[in-house]
Formats: C-alpha cells, structure tokens, sequence
C-alpha cells in the first residue's frame, strides 16, 4: 500500500520520488521516498563532510600537484552530478575554496538542501543546473574545464547508479582538464560493479 501510494506522489511530481528528511543523534539524513540514505549532515558541523563514501569522492584530491595543493587549488573548478544532502558542495565551497557546479534533476532536492541542509542559496563561487545530468555533460561551456568531477547519480531505490554507460563515462571524460579526475560511486544493491568498471 505504501509504495503504491509512493508510486502516485512520484508519478504526480513527473517521476521524481518525494524527498524527505529525518533526524537522530545529531544528523539530520536526506531520502528520497525510501528508507535508504541519500545524504546526511551532522548539525554541529554542517560544512564538513559526514558519510565515509562522500569523503571518498575527494580522493581526486590524492593526484593533484602537491604545488596546486599548498597554493589552495587556484584556477580549479569541481563538477557534482548530483546534489544529494550537498555534503560534496558545500565542503569544496566553504573548504576548498573552489568554483562549484552542481547538476540535480529533482528541484525539491535543491529546495530542501537550501532549507534543512544549509546550502547557501546564492554564493559566489556556486553554479546550480536544475536538469538532466545526462544531457547536461553535454554542455561545450564545461569542456576540458573540469578539474574535479564526482558523479553521485541514484534514484530513490539506491539500487546502482542511474547513469552507468560507455558513452556516459566518455562524456565526463572530455569535461575534465588534463589534471582532472572523475570519482564515481557506485554503491548498489544490484551486482553492477563488473559492468560499471568495464
């Protein structure tokens, strides 16, 4: 009954699972119609990254020039496909310091991550695309621009990335500049690791 009833909000919002927001011991989580954990924030430090996987997704920060590093990344720019809880943007915002650009397709993700998550509305180094992520890497502006690229790309279900081609990968291969890196997650309940990797 529940998930019928699911089913009907997402139908009636375009397909998009409703989002919803829990809270305990300190950390408020975001999900997407489900039980499953899209994001989360610990309210004490609301711009450090709480989840492991999350911290994972900067490993891209492990291959970057140790001059780049010790001049605070000048002339670097991140891309996040996918906003989820905004533990990614706001750490390369208020930490790393760098232009940020953001790709979600579902705008009530965007509203409760400015709302509940504490994603500044408007900041000067923060790009917000409300669209399809798929379509979007498409765009020439961010051609060989991109220095750090993390695809976070989940439906409601959390089953495997919902993007998950050659011609995808090929795609955010040509964003990225020649000392750029690509962290992709590809936690999932389906056994997909094999084809994501090849």
């Amino acid at each position: 009954m529940l998930s019928r009833l699911r089913r009907k909000v997402a139908s009636a919002m375009g397909g998009l699972p409703e989002v919803t927001v829990s809270e305990a011991s300190g950390v408020r989580t975001l999900h997407l119609g489900t039980v499953w954990v899209q994001g989360s924030m610990r309210l004490s430090k609301p711009n450090d990254i709480h989840l492991d996987y999350v911290q994972r997704m900067l490993g891209g920060l492990l291959f970057a020039p140790e001059a780049d590093l010790a001049a605070g990344l000048p002339g670097w720019r991140s891309l996040q496909l996918g906003l989820g809880a905004a533990a990614l943007t706001k750490f390369s915002l208020m930490h790393l310091k760098l232009p940020t650009a953001v790709v979600e397709i579902n705008p009530q993700v965007l509203a409760v991550c400015i709302n509940q998550f504490k994603l500044p509305a408007a900041h000067p180094l923060l790009e917000v695309r409300l669209g399809d992520a798929a379509q979007l890497v498409q765009a020439a502006d961010w051609l060989g621009q991109i220095d750090l690229l993390q695809v976070d790309l989940y439906d409601h279900e959390a089953a495997a990335p919902v993007l998950d081609s050659a011609d995808f990968y090929s795609a955010c291969r040509r964003l990225l500049t020649p000392r750029g890196s690509l962290a992709v997650n590809l936690f999932g309940r389906a056994n997909s690791w094999p084809d994501s990797m090849a």
